[in-house]
Parts: structure tokens; sequence; C-alpha cells
């Protein structure tokens, strides 16, 4: 249907259609009035090289999306394939004694994930509302990487990637 949405877009559909697309799974984490907070997260993209800037779709209804727009100072972990009870964690299923995941903040910034293959410190550069989530956009302040095969997300569950043969692939050339 051209010019407006299909009655058959529901978000359930959504969910089952988009839920085929293969992500990676993040952590994204600030510290406000003291205190840290960090929330799961699959929507995050790279948008521009130039300035440097990272996109992260919260919704709405999450604490975070308050919280992340008054601390305007934000980590994003890419976690690694052994962190999916991290993933779990900050998505709502606390673990008993999560001691350790989250790294104290480096002088200014904020707190990252412990272990994770990446981090990238970002400043808030913008947010622009997108139906039921809001989309920050962030100006990338540090990065940090190393070595690792990611965490995957994919129709609804974790998976993970054989990176060695990835890795023997693309070394080849």
């Amino acid at each position: 249907m051209l010019g407006g949405v299909d009655a058959t877009v529901t978000p359930e559909r959504m969910r089952a259609t988009l839920g085929r697309f293969c992500t990676g799974v993040t952590v994204v984490s600030t510290e406000f009035d003291g205190v840290a907070h960090a929330m799961t997260a699959n929507a995050f993209v790279s948008v521009s090289l130039d300035p440097p800037l990272v996109l992260v779709s919260i919704d709405q209804r999450a604490r975070m999306h308050e919280i992340l727009a008054r601390s305007r100072r934000y980590g994003v972990s890419v976690l690694s394939a052994d962190q999916e009870r991290v993933a779990l964690h900050f998505a709502g299923r606390p673990m008993p004694d999560p001691g350790g995941l989250l790294e104290p903040a480096a002088e200014a910034g904020p707190p990252l994930i412990h272990g994770a293959i990446a981090h990238v410190v970002c400043e808030l550069h913008a947010t622009v509302p997108a139906g039921d989530h809001t989309l920050y956009l962030g100006l990338v302040e540090e990065l940090r990487s190393r070595p690792g095969a990611p965490l995957l997300f994919h129709a609804g569950d974790f998976g993970r990637i054989d990176v060695e043969q990835h890795e023997s692939r693309w070394t080849a050339w």
C-alpha cells in the first residue's frame, strides 16, 4: 500500500520480520547523580565518520530514556560471545550477584562493561523522536577495542560467529 501503513503491519509482525536481521548486542551505560545506569540495546549503528557519530535507539518507556537525556555522556559496550548473561542482566533479568560487570568510570567518563570487545564513549549530539523510541546521536569521544567474537542477536535469540574462520577469510587478501 503506497502512502499509508497496511493494517497487517503490526508491532508483532514488525518484531518477527525485522528479527530476521542479525545484530550485535551492546550495553548502553551512563552515570547520573553518582549512580551507574545501564541497559541492553541491539539498535546501535555507526552513522558518520566525519564527524564521528553513532546512534542508539531507546524506547520512550525505558528508564534509560530520561536518564540519557539528562546525563548527556554515555558509553556503548559491544558484548563478546561469552557475555550472554550480561546482556540478559541489563535487559531486565538480573543476576543474583552481578559484581564486577561495570568498570568504574575513568575520569569523567561513563562506566563501561568489563570484558566487552569494544567500547565507544559519546557526548550526546542530538535526539530525534521516532515513533515510540528516541534516536540518540552521540559524538564519539573515545574508542577502544580488543580481539574477540561478538555476541549476536537473531530471531529473538543469541548467537555467535566463528571469528577465526571469518578473520582467515578476510586476511587472505
